[in-house]
């Protein structure tokens, strides 16, 4: 009898262990197909274009798994691991890395907020909030090539739970090396921080963004695309159907600018603001039109995006999209629709980079189809 009761009793624990825990598989898969030209050929003596099935033009394609176990006094431990990749060919969104976006474990709690150690977005991420078009693929994104969609590595972060509308989150990534500032042996993590605060109400929401992304070979602030300071305000107003928005970033480098290969220019600083407002036309269609525009210092000239696109929700998880862009250079500059590295376009140790010829504009058009679960 003392055996059946001590059986009972187990199983009965098992029961309620699991039920204070949970795991959730979720991702999101994008796919379309992009027509673009102003692509330079090769030999970058000229321009060409492109049809392609594209992925991710208007989010990333993404697969993951989160989950907590509550722990009791109103705290949990919590997970997430989080991957990207292609829906066209099925590839990881970074070679070697099944979780390349997300891998991070820590303590959470209602009262005092949430503390995580591992790999996370990069704070800069906090951005697409603030982007008309979630700094999809032809954004806010492209003019800062690419910058704010970088990952951090070796990170601690800490997110407060709301008060009186205000919350704010921060992050450290350790460079893990010898070198406070920067990766052994020139490896791929460079230290960075960052500090966010928002506040939010029922008709308007406000953010701003301080952080840093060190030169992983060197610890400097020696390149505004990829390593430098940077400083975002934003606001979105909602009005019922409408919700308009508006930004400005600053990226700050501290001297010592390294010019990229075959660069004509070395900008120490960028001036990125954008606005743009969303139409709610129906519970199922919203039509979105925002412009970006960009100004670099040093003769890396200026650039400026104008966009239109869409989405028509088939159902909560399902949607079609569509968007058409293009982005008009001076005379100096060769910012491209895609994110692309500084550089000059074409065909270059055997990658080819989609810059357009400089002072050369770049237009697209895409429609795909993108469904989460």
């Amino acid at each position: 009898m003392k055996r059946s009761l001590l059986a009972a009793a187990l199983m009965s624990a098992g029961v309620v262990a699991h039920a204070q825990s949970s795991v959730t598989l979720y991702g999101r898969l994008d796919a379309g197909i992009e027509y673009i030209n102003g692509l330079p050929n090769n030999s970058y003596t000229g321009s060409t274009s492109r049809w392609r099935q594209e992925s991710g033009d208007w989010g990333t394609s993404l697969w993951g798994i989160k989950g907590s176990e509550d722990l009791g006094g109103g705290n949990k431990a919590v997970f997430q691991l989080e991957g990207a990749f292609s829906t066209a060919n099925g590839s990881f969104g970074l070679p070697g890395s099944i979780f390349d976006r997300i891998a991070n474990v820590g303590l959470s709690n209602d009262q005092f907020g949430t503390a995580l150690l591992g790999r996370q977005l990069q704070i800069a991420n906090g951005d697409w909030d603030f982007d008309p078009f979630g700094q999809s693929n032809w954004s806010s994104a492209s003019l800062v090539r690419g910058r704010n969609w970088e990952h951090t590595s070796n990170n601690i972060s800490y997110q407060s739970p709301k008060l009186y509308g205000f919350d704010v989150f921060g992050q450290y990534g350790l460079s893990n090396s010898t070198n406070w500032n920067a990766g052994a042996s020139g490896a791929a993590t460079g230290r960075t921080d960052g500090l966010q605060l928002t506040y939010t109400n029922s008709l308007f929401q406000l953010r701003g963004i301080y952080d840093e992304i060190r030169d992983p070979l060197n610890g400097q602030l020696d390149n505004p695309f990829t390593a430098s300071r940077e400083y975002f305000v934003g606001g979105n107003l909602f009005l019922g159907r409408f919700k308009v928005q508006a930004a400005y970033t600053a990226e700050r480098t501290s001297g010592g600018v390294v010019t990229p290969a075959g660069s004509p220019t070395a900008p120490t600083t960028a001036d990125l603001e954008w606005g743009g407002v969303t139409w709610q036309a129906t519970t199922a269609a919203a039509l979105i039109a925002a412009v970006y525009h960009v100004n670099a210092n040093n003769g890396g000239g200026n650039a400026t995006i104008y966009t239109i696109g869409g989405t028509y929700n088939l159902s909560k998880r399902t949607l079609l999209d569509f968007q058409v862009a293009t982005v008009r250079n001076s005379s100096s500059a060769n910012f491209g629709l895609d994110a692309n590295n500084e550089g000059p376009g074409g065909l270059s140790d055997g990658v080819y980079n989609e810059n357009p010829l400089q002072g050369h504009s770049q237009t697209g058009a895409y429609a795909g189809i993108q469904h989460s679960f």
